[in-house]
């Protein structure tokens, strides 16, 4: 028995066919598939239902026996006008069946291999009970998912017995760019007018491509390197099955490693599309493993940077209060100092004196802001500015909008020692791109309720985001870009007055 596809193979085998993705192709847009899926009725007998062609073959046609038994449903379908796939472009070698389940996934039901006079039939099981059928064009016979080549599609009679369900199948599961339109070069290729062959030769060059793209496809995703043990074992059985065609061992032993060995490269295409996800979660983690520890890194800078001010500070107060006690303790002089010697110089006059001409009396607002600020201070970190008393929530406490467990408890301890005090609250997000203000937003909002679940007033806190409007560093490096990436609470009140601990005011006169 004759025919066309018989020739293409033979073309194929003179290396008419290309590794996939080597030659200049273009796209072919197909449009979503509406499948009238079929909950066929239950061990109710055999039902009917018909094949129509689509826009890509628009003269095929057919129809399948439908019968729902115990545990399976059993599908006797009988297919015409299967003309070459290879109109398609020149990976697609075979048509598959497909049973589409109505939330849209994909079961492969088998190959289907027409004949002499592009009629083909199959008798195949699935264990779905509610599905709608379609014919695809594919690279190779053991698929996972259907490619956008659709040819055929169910349609439901009104004789059909089952209930209807009114769907919308997607059959393009699998990402653009798998699968690709060449029409210009197919029609070349079909019109190239090469050799026939047997209808056994065909069958056993169309399982051996079938391997071959199978194989092709694998090592677009890195499978020799990323599923090297099931690679090469794929690419053993295809050089087995191509050796037993050259010794004419038979159709039934060549078929059978070419097929295995086509299983095989899915398989290891599957993996590697497995392992090469995992590796990218891998980096990922890293990527933020090494970004949450210069996070910690510069914490712990800043955490330094401060405690070396507040000892600078504290020096400060304490040689200002002994430079007070001198003076203090100086005699009273009776009168104004005589003035200068005439036409001493300007440079030899004695020299002016700094001295503090008061201190402030420490009243209740520095009392209680003091004691807030050691009382937080011994929870988190805790500033004490022009602003008021600001605790930070850094971006390492968030998952996303969401508050870590510790945070949450950090922020009820907070809550606790502010809630009696009468303090307003400002809830300020910030994050370090302006894309992200929403973020800002949602992090606010999230810290605004765990104050209140902590016992503070609704209506003593105010939350907003302030977008990447106030960094507080640059964001050329990642850890600038963490330290941006935070909440800011700002407590503040007449109750603890407007001035920080650490602000006194001084005069300057002479001594």
């Amino acid at each position: 028995m004759k025919r066309n596809c018989m020739r293409i193979a033979l073309a194929l085998m003179c290396g008419a066919l290309p590794l996939l993705g080597q030659v200049p192709i273009y796209r072919v847009t197909v449009v979503e598939h509406s499948l009238q899926a079929v909950n066929y009725q239950y061990r109710s007998g055999p039902t009917e239902i018909d094949f129509r062609g689509t826009v890509l073959l628009g003269k095929a046609k057919g129809h399948a026996t439908v019968e729902s038994h115990r545990g399976r449903t059993e599908i006797d379908a009988k297919l015409q006008g299967l003309t070459s796939p290879q109109q398609f472009g020149k990976e697609y070698l075979t048509y598959v069946l497909w049973a589409i389940s109505p939330e849209g996934a994909a079961h492969n039901l088998g190959e289907v291999v027409s004949n002499g006079a592009d009629n083909a039939s199959l008798r195949v099981t699935t264990e779905l009970q509610a599905f709608g059928l379609l014919v695809t064009a594919e690279p190779y016979a053991t698929v996972r998912q259907p490619s956008d080549v659709v040819v055929l599609e169910n349609q439901v009679r009104p004789e059909t017995i089952g209930k209807m369900e009114p769907i919308i199948a997607k059959a393009e599961l699998l990402p653009r760019g798998h699968y690709l339109l060449d029409k210009q070069i197919s029609q070349e290729l079909l019109n190239s007018g090469g050799p026939k062959v047997s209808m056994s030769e065909y069958e056993q060059l169309s399982q051996i491509y079938q391997a071959q793209n199978a194989l092709n496809l694998a090592r677009t995703v890195n499978a020799d390197t990323l599923a090297p043990d099931t690679f090469a074992k794929a690419q053993q059985l295809l050089d087995d099955a191509q050796q037993k065609r050259i010794a004419k061992a038979g159709t039934s032993f060549v078929v059978q490693s070419a097929r295995e060995a086509a299983q095989t490269a899915d398989d290891a295409r599957v993996i590697a599309l497995k392992r090469a996800q995992e590796q990218k979660v891998a980096s990922a983690e890293q990527r933020v493993a090494a970004a949450e520890q210069s996070a910690r890194q510069a914490r712990a800078e800043a955490d330094a940077a401060i405690a070396q001010a507040s000892a600078e500070r504290e020096a400060r107060v304490r040689a200002e209060s002994g430079a007070a006690e001198i003076v203090a303790a100086e005699p009273a002089r009776p009168g104004p100092p005589p003035p200068p010697p005439a036409g001493l110089p300007p440079a030899e006059l004695p020299p002016a004196a700094v001295r503090r001409e008061a201190q402030d009396a420490v009243g209740p607002q520095t009392q209680l802001r003091a004691r807030l600020l050691g009382q937080l201070q011994h929870v988190t970190e805790t500033r004490d500015t022009p602003r008021g008393l600001v605790v930070v929530v850094p971006d390492a406490d968030f998952s996303g909008a969401n508050l870590s467990a510790g945070a949450l408890g950090i922020l009820s301890r907070v809550a606790q020692i502010v809630a009696a005090s009468g303090l307003q609250v400002t809830v300020e997000g910030n994050v370090d791109s302006i894309a992200a203000e929403a973020l800002s937003w949602k992090r606010a909002e999230s810290v605004r309720d765990a104050l209140v679940n902590g016992g503070l007033r609704m209506n003593s806190i105010a939350a907003r985001g302030l977008g990447n409007t106030r960094p507080t560093t640059s964001n050329a490096t990642e850890v600038g870009r963490v330290a941006n990436r935070r909440v800011e609470l700002v407590f503040s009140g007449g109750q603890i007055g407007d001035s920080p601990l650490w602000d006194r005011p001084y005069s300057v006169s002479s001594r």
